[in-house]
């Protein structure tokens, strides 16, 4: 279910230009991996830029049709010119390879120092296939290039640390609500990031 109430205290505090690390608990389903993208919000949702992503086999090194991921934790730079915040979110969303047609996404509040003073970010937009009023990608069927022509072809958003300047969805809605988790980030069907966090129950967990 939906929420726009933030925790009371972020679960990681990150500093732009440096190295974070994205966890994942090792006792969900993999489906196959797919498509998995991290973006940056600082309008609870409504609006993400993606500052990494993992196409195709995202918790394996290959493809492989499995439901025990390989890979657990993902190590990443974020961005030097995202802006501060001591209300950011961060978000991640996934797209199954095998299964049913579903979107697995987890947001968790976080902290963003920035020495740099940037103002802005600009980043493609996040998109959530299969989720209602979006493009659904089909299982793969084991060409893992499926949907990838949605991701490149994602608009360009620049976000701020007060939301954001602008952004072009076309016809598609952005989502505009916060997905509820039991501990201080939210999550459905879960995940961590170098800071470290707490861990969803699968898939997520940010490093603080």
């Amino acid at each position: 279910f939906m929420s726009d109430v933030p925790w009371p205290q972020p679960v990681a505090s990150w500093t732009a230009g440096q190295p974070v690390t994205v966890g994942f608990q090792a006792d969900g389903a993999a489906h196959g991996g797919g498509h998995c993208q991290f973006a940056i919000s600082y309008d609870n949702g409504k609006t993400a830029a993606i500052v990494h992503k993992v196409m195709e086999h995202c918790f394996f090194n290959d493809p492989l049709d499995s439901n025990t991921a390989e890979v657990l934790e993902y190590t990443f730079m974020l961005p030097a010119n995202v802006p501060a915040s001591s209300n950011a979110q961060f978000i991640w969303i996934w797209t199954n390879a095998v299964g049913y047609r579903e979107l697995y996404t987890g947001i968790a509040d976080i902290t963003i120092t920035n020495s740099g003073g940037s103002k802005s970010y600009t980043g493609k937009s996040a998109i959530y296939p299969n989720h209602a009023g979006y493009d659904t990608i089909p299982e793969f069927g084991g060409d893992y290039t499926t949907g990838l022509s949605l991701y490149d072809n994602a608009p360009n958003v620049t976000i701020t640390s007060s939301g954001y300047i602008a952004e072009q969805l076309s016809n598609k809605k952005p989502i505009s609500s916060r997905i509820s988790e039991p501990s201080s980030s939210n999550s459905s069907e879960t995940s961590s990031a170098s800071p470290k966090a707490p861990v969803w129950p699968f898939m997520f967990n940010t490093g603080s």
